[in-house]
């Protein structure tokens, strides 16, 4: 089970002074406490280009919903090529999403630091796509309770981050699915396909907070 960290010093304001932006507050600090704190919340942290930490609630939250999900059929595809492992590479995960060659690329070393302490903790898993003896893809993201908050995912080969998705989702399919969030934070095109749905702000928030009292996923426990 997840060993709980030091209290963070910091308060987080409300996520309504944020107004229209998704921006809620800057500065504080990456320990283990904080973090958690802040996805308690709503929020998460991501540097901006000057890498100081912004904590992020997005006025229209993207979430994947668990409970009567239906799996496309190209997505049964993709999840059959791969075999679906958990938390048996994760440094290997979050340093290739953190490849700086990717577009977009945020994750610095004070994010992986922070989230690989996160991880010893119990509280940041991987969810991977192997092919044999190589990791075609994956994802990693917090679990607290019924929260899980995917934070970035990547492939190196074809349907591989599409197969860790569908893994992730198998995972969070239980008895709870209907009180779980799957977070993804924004809708992409990309994972608008896979089922993925903006919901507002404020509905996110009140279902985390329901979710975070639901039991762990046995996969993450």
């Amino acid at each position: 089970m997840p060993v709980e960290p030091i209290p963070t010093q910091w308060e987080f304001p409300p996520v309504g002074v944020a107004g229209a932006s998704d921006v809620v507050a800057g500065g504080a600090d990456l320990a283990p406490g904080t973090v958690l704190a802040a996805y308690r919340r709503g929020l998460f942290p991501m540097p901006d280009h000057r890498g100081s930490i912004l904590w992020w609630s997005p006025v229209d939250r993207g979430v994947i919903d668990i409970a009567g999900y239906q799996r496309s059929r190209s997505l049964r595809r993709a999840r059959a090529k791969f075999e679906i492992r958990v938390n048996t590479a994760f440094d290997q995960v979050i340093r290739a999403c953190a490849d700086p060659r990717r577009p977009g690329s945020w994750i610095d070393r004070d994010i992986i630091a922070s989230y690989t302490e996160l991880h010893r903790l119990g509280w940041v898993h991987s969810v991977e796509a192997w092919d044999g003896d190589e990791l075609a893809g994956g994802l990693y993201g917090v679990a607290i309770g019924g929260l899980f908050a995917g934070e970035s995912m990547f492939h190196h080969k074809t349907d591989g981050s599409k197969a860790a998705v569908a893994g992730t989702i198998e995972l969070l399919d239980d008895e709870y699915a209907a009180d779980r969030v799957f977070d993804i934070q924004w809708v992409t095109d990309h994972l608008a396909t896979l089922g993925a749905v903006s919901i507002p702000r404020e509905t996110y928030v009140r279902r985390v907070a329901r979710a975070i009292d639901v039991p762990l996923p046995k996969a993450f426990m």
